[in-house]
């Protein structure tokens, strides 16, 4: 195997192991510890 696909194999991984670590912080970010949606939370709170 050459050193490009080798190479291109590590970088192609650490992309979706990024992605993944990204959309899982965002999707945590909208939820508090009870597992309530933090948006909706503060719309009920405004009325």
């Amino acid at each position: 195997m050459p050193i490009g696909d080798i190479i291109y194999l590590i970088v192609a991984f650490i992309f979706a192991y990024m992605t993944f670590v990204i959309i899982r912080g965002n999707f945590q970010r909208k939820f508090d510890d009870e597992g309530n949606r933090l948006d909706l939370k503060y719309k009920k709170e405004k009325k």
